[in-house]
């Protein structure tokens, strides 16, 4: 019985997961800008990979094997947001339309200084 409910959970965690990357792929699909696209992005690998993952623990019972699915998933949380981060600031500083579509701050508003 115990085997079973197992199963169960470990299947309803890795099929939430691969849902949830099939709603981002459409949003990477569907946004103009690449920020946006990056934020449909972001929201794949945090979520959808941690339900992945946490139902192959669950499947695969707690064993040397779910520590590296553990580390996994944490080398994943802390690589996601500092590309991210990289990869948004790159592209506010080379995309000319993103100037006309959204709000950019300007450079003498960076960190806080305020041209007054």
């Amino acid at each position: 019985m115990m085997e079973w409910l197992r199963f169960i959970v470990g299947g309803l965690c890795i099929l939430t997961g691969v849902v949830t990357a099939c709603i981002a792929l459409y949003g990477l699909f569907k946004f103009r800008f690449a920020l946006n696209r990056m934020q449909a992005a972001a929201m794949t690998d945090t979520l959808s990979i941690l339900l992945v993952l946490l139902g192959l623990i669950i499947l695969r019972g707690f064993s040397f094997d779910a520590l590296k699915l553990l580390l996994i998933i944490l080398f994943f949380w802390f690589a996601s947001p500092v590309s991210s981060h990289l990869l948004a600031g790159l592209e506010v500083e080379i995309s000319d339309r993103l100037k006309d579509n959204c709000e950019v701050e300007s450079e003498d508003r960076k960190g806080g200084a305020h041209a007054d």
